[in-house]
């Protein structure tokens, strides 16, 4: 098997695997177990090792001595951590963003703004924002920034969902709609300056919506 179809297939696994450990269908603690993932995705051992160790850099698995790779466990701690280290990324993309924004792109995030306020559950929601953040962002043609600003939503989008199994409610987006509005009128301070609260705020989850993890506490990142 050549480099790249093993590539090809490990992308494929990692991101299945990764979306399983962020919708919580994997629990923080659960075994990734080579075997079975081999299995279930016909491959051999090579592209699962290498799956495992994309997860491993996303955070979302770890490897452990006489253990084998885990589901990765979080904490309030870590919500903060990522929260800032979004915040940081953002900005930057943002700023490089900023004067290759087109009306068709203002358009396309002012919809996923919508769709999100409209969203009848945290699955969609989550689409919705994540789309907006990246239409926004995509245009600073810095791969690696974007790489690792999507690494950290995946990060976000499994804290969110631990915290809002149930009870979900629609809520506006004020901030989405400050910062586009700020950029269609050439304010890219003021959109950095209304990102980076944004991305920055942590609120904890209602205690009927939050997990019974041993954490206890989660966050709501936009």
């Amino acid at each position: 098997m050549s480099k790249d179809v093993e590539d090809t297939i490990a992308g494929r696994i990692s991101r299945v695997l990764a979306d399983r450990i962020v919708r919580g269908e994997l629990a923080p603690g659960a075994r990734l177990r080579q075997d079975h993932i081999a299995e279930e995705f016909q491959a051999s051992h090579v592209p699962v090792r290498e799956a495992f160790r994309r997860l491993e850099a996303q955070g979302l698995a770890i490897s452990e001595p006489r253990r084998g790779v885990r589901v990765a466990s979080f904490d309030i701690a870590e919500v903060r951590e990522v929260a800032e280290m979004r915040a940081a990324l953002e900005v930057l993309a943002l700023k490089h963003a900023a004067r290759h924004l087109t009306p068709a792109i203002f358009d396309a995030a002012e919809e996923a703004t919508r769709e999100g306020d409209a969203a009848a559950d945290v699955q969609a929601w989550e689409e919705a924002n994540r789309r907006f953040h990246r239409l926004i962002l995509a245009p600073c043609a810095m791969p690696r920034l974007l790489a690792a600003i999507d690494d950290l939503h995946a990060a976000s989008a499994r804290f969110l969902f631990s915290a809002w199994r149930s009870g979900w409610e629609k809520r506006t987006d004020h901030d989405h709609r400050a910062i586009l509005a700020a950029l269609r009128q050439g304010r890219t301070d003021e959109a950095v300056a209304v990102l980076q609260k944004h991305v920055q705020w942590i609120g904890r989850a209602p205690r009927a919506a939050q997990s019974d993890d041993e954490s206890g506490a989660f966050a709501i990142v936009g």
